[in-house]
């Protein structure tokens, strides 16, 4: 199915661009700068974050698990930091 075809719905195609980055780009503007900021907005995003996230199941017990583990780690440093 492609994006142009008239049996997409408008919601349908807005939920499969929501993902794109839009850079503008003005005019005379040097085509580095705009790669750079697209880039940074890339990075900001956390878009490969979600692709590699995504790529395989992880049980909710799993991340609850990973998340304390962090969260506990963070504890120790700022405690640490504190003392020290």
């Amino acid at each position: 199915m492609y994006l142009c075809s008239p049996k997409i719905k408008r919601e349908q195609f807005e939920r499969r661009c929501q993902n794109m980055l839009i850079i503008p780009v003005k005019d005379g503007e040097n085509i580095d700068r705009a790669l750079k900021r697209y880039k940074r907005k890339f990075d900001r995003t956390k878009t490969m974050k979600n692709l590699r996230n995504r790529k395989q199941f992880n049980k909710p017990s799993v991340v609850k698990r990973a998340q304390n583990i962090k969260a506990q780690y963070v504890q120790r440093l700022r405690t640490a930091e504190e003392q020290g």
